[in-house]
């Protein structure tokens, strides 16, 4: 008997935070790093809301899969926000206000096959 449908597409939300953050002379304390991502993570949802990959992560809220990578600093978070911007992934650089500091990208939920060639060389966050 042959199958019903296709397996359902896996989707992640990828985030990449700033390392650098977290150290010295910064020192920002966890709770402050979590807020950025979170903070990140929630506008681009919000602002992507419309699209299909967006809509199937929210129906399913018990299967979210989020991945957050590490930017060495501003300048390499910079870096990939442009890149991200050329190649048209849909994203979110969050600016931490008043002090417009670039803290975190986070993407909408794509498959992970379509975003990793811009990802790849990010580690997990520690």
């Amino acid at each position: 008997m042959a199958a019903s449908g296709a397996e359902p597409q896996i989707l992640v939300q990828y985030l990449v935070l700033r390392k650098d953050l977290s150290q010295a002379p910064f020192s920002w304390p966890a709770g402050a790093m979590v807020a950025q991502a979170c903070h990140a993570a929630t506008a681009a949802l919000h602002i992507h809301r419309d699209h299909p990959h967006t809509a199937a992560y929210l129906r399913d809220l018990g299967r979210m899969r989020k991945v957050v990578l590490e930017a060495a600093d501003e300048s390499t978070l910079k870096e990939l926000a442009e890149t991200l911007q050329q190649s048209n992934i849909d994203h979110m650089l969050w600016l931490e206000q008043p002090e417009n500091i670039a803290t975190c990208i986070a993407l909408r939920p794509y498959p992970k096959e379509e975003v990793n060639q811009y990802l790849k060389k990010y580690r997990l966050f520690k």
